[in-house]
């Protein structure tokens, strides 16, 4: 069987995406791969695809239990042989999977990295023929990345055990270049292919909402979607309960996911959501790495994430299938704060000063690009993919920055004197000293240290300290000012490379405001005429059957985009049905006489 054979029977793909057929034929060859390809992009094909054409088993090590579960349960909606190995499994369970995989009863088996020291596994490694190593989430063996899990670092040690060396492919969907020269150093990749596909994902509409009210606009968010299914990111489990208790007493069906909750009701509110028996989950970050449901339409941010890395991951989870989804974060001044505090003592249990500030340091200004995307009123697809390396347009016109209107206001004579009470203060207070001493408060802090003696103290009375912040946050924004950790781990306000022209006069600086609320466009792609979407809704409720039926999540069986496909083709034959995408020959022999008897029903 070709590559374009097996595409088209288990998958039900006509062509590869941008970035897999190189992959592919790489592994296939034998040679080393390091792919970095967005959530959605098509990344497990690159592993699975050569796993059904190379001869011996695949092993993919993965640390999420969740999608383990969901993609070897897809696989076997394939007709792919596949297992998983992980804690969720009980002692007997293991040991007759174990068996089967001996046995070579699976192409594909999924583990996770702690799995790979125990004596059992070793002793059936050493004996399997192994032919490929896909590491996901590669950036997991990295300090510098969001998620560093010491486990990954055995990874090359448990290779070196096996019989003969297998290829090894790394995959990621997030990685700065230094978290990218980690993968192939860490993982000791031989001479591997470079690929990334970019990190532009074009279906997803972003915005940042700074509303007075995080509830109410919460609640006009989720209402105006009804139906459709998403997740509500919360920083605390407390924000968790909070949320989730007020959507339930609007009438929202939500579940709640943290790692506060028993394991029955975390287990229950995953499978709720997943099952589609719920359309809300509201979670920490502890859930969804790895979650597998492709019709999540929308996904909310409650409180800003601690970084770039940790936002686009989460957000990524939105439009799987390639559909139109919204990536929308509320913000507060809070959000900053709050984040601030655990950088503060995030460090505590490293032993040397130096390693702890320089990590924390290090952490202060991923929060600082974090939150400069959260202010900003230029293009937000824009910010994102510079962060990670990747230059574009100008305007996306995709995102609610793009669509919006706004003004530019002149803060250069405030600009000037936040720099001068910067540089007065000799750089030794933070934000909140620096803003009380301009606007003139008469506070405990500006008597003991003699602050209201400063040529700057009261310039800017006129305003807000709210309104003194902001300026501020702009000039931190644009490098004027810069963050700088002090020796009691307290952030300080330093004086940029621009503070000078500033200083001066000599530099111009203008923040630009809103003057109209961007329209958020809705979440889907070209609308069903009625008779399609009566062919759609009867389709939906066939899979939903099928899928209890199974006990497998409803999105295993057909994606919404393929079933809104089949109902705009309308196919009256297996050849036909086989044609459209994300059908394939395991799913059109299994379902589709079902689907077609469906389709061929009078639409009333």
């Amino acid at each position: 069987m070709t590559k374009e054979e097996a595409l088209k029977t288990y998958y039900g793909y006509d062509a590869f995406r941008g970035g897999q057929e190189p992959v592919i034929d790489a592994l296939l060859a034998g040679r080393d791969v390091l792919a970095v390809m967005p959530t959605g992009a098509g990344k497990s094909v690159c592993y699975q695809l050569p796993a059904l054409l190379l001869p011996g088993i695949t092993l993919v090590i993965s640390p999420l239990v969740s999608l383990m579960r969901d993609q070897v349960t897809t696989l076997v909606q394939m007709g792919v042989p596949a297992a998983f190995l992980n804690s969720s499994l009980t002692y007997r369970q293991y040991l007759l999977a174990l068996r089967r995989a001996e046995e070579g009863r699976y192409k594909i088996i999924y583990v996770a990295p702690e799995r790979l020291e125990t004596e059992g596994f070793q002793a059936f490694a050493r004996k399997a023929r192994i032919s490929l190593v896909a590491v996901d989430e590669a950036h997991c063996i990295s300090q510098w990345g969001q998620d560093f899990r010491p486990s990954y670092l055995q990874i090359p040690a448990f290779v070196e055990t096996l019989s003969h060396r297998p290829v090894v492919g790394a995959f990621t969907a997030t990685a700065t270049p230094k978290v990218k020269a980690d993968i192939q150093d860490l993982l000791a990749l031989q001479d591997p292919l470079h690929v990334s596909t970019g990190f532009d994902r074009k279906n997803l509409f972003f915005e940042v909402q700074h509303p007075q009210s995080k509830k109410g606009a919460l609640l006009e968010l989720v209402k105006s979607r009804p139906g459709k299914c998403g997740v509500i990111y919360c920083a605390t489990r407390k924000g968790v309960e909070e949320v989730c208790d007020f959507l339930r007493e609007r009438g929202v069906a939500a579940v709640r996911y943290h790692a506060g909750l028993e394991a029955e009701e975390r287990q229950r509110s995953q499978e709720d959501f997943l099952f589609d028996r719920a359309d809300v989950i509201v979670a920490t970050n502890a859930f969804g790495m790895g979650i597998d449901k492709s019709n999540v339409r929308y996904v909310i941010h409650y409180n800003m994430p601690k970084d770039l890395e940790s936002y686009y991951q989460e957000a990524g989870r939105a439009g799987r299938d390639g559909l139109p989804s919204s990536c929308i974060l509320l913000f507060g001044e809070q959000d900053v704060r709050t984040q601030e505090f655990l950088i503060e003592h995030s460090q505590e249990e490293v032993q040397d000063p130096e390693t702890a500030q320089r990590l924390q340091q290090r952490q202060l200004e991923r929060l600082r690009q974090m939150t400069g995307y959260c202010r900003t009123t230029g293009c937000l697809r824009r910010y994102i993919l510079r962060y990670f390396g990747q230059e574009s347009p100008e305007r996306c016109n995709g995102c609610a920055n793009c669509l919006g209107n706004f003004r530019e206001v002149d803060i250069s004579r405030e600009a000037r004197w936040i720099v001068s009470c910067v540089r007065d203060l000799r750089e030794a207070f933070g934000v909140g000293i620096v803003t009380e001493t301009l606007c003139g408060a008469d506070t405990d802090k500006v008597r003991r240290y003699h602050l209201d003696r400063e040529p700057s103290y009261g310039a800017l009375s006129e305003f807000t300290q709210s309104q003194v912040r902001a300026c501020i946050r702009q000039l931190l924004d644009e490098g004027v000012l810069v963050q700088t950790l002090s020796s009691g781990q307290y952030p300080l306000l330093g004086l940029g490379e621009g503070a000078e022209d500033v200083a001066r006069g000599a530099r111009t600086v203008r923040v630009r405001t809103a003057a109209q609320k961007a329209l958020t466009p809705t979440d889907g792609d070209r609308p069903l005429d009625a008779s399609e979407e009566a062919r759609f809704q009867r389709l939906r409720s066939l899979r939903s059957r099928i899928a209890r039926i199974q006990g497998v999540p409803a999105y295993v069986i057909f994606s919404d985009k393929t079933l809104r496909e089949l109902a705009r083709v309308c196919p009256d034959t297996l050849e036909e049905l086989r044609a459209v995408s994300g059908v394939g020959e395991v799913k059109a022999a299994r379902y589709g006489r079902q689907i077609l008897s469906q389709l061929q029903e009078p639409t009333s």
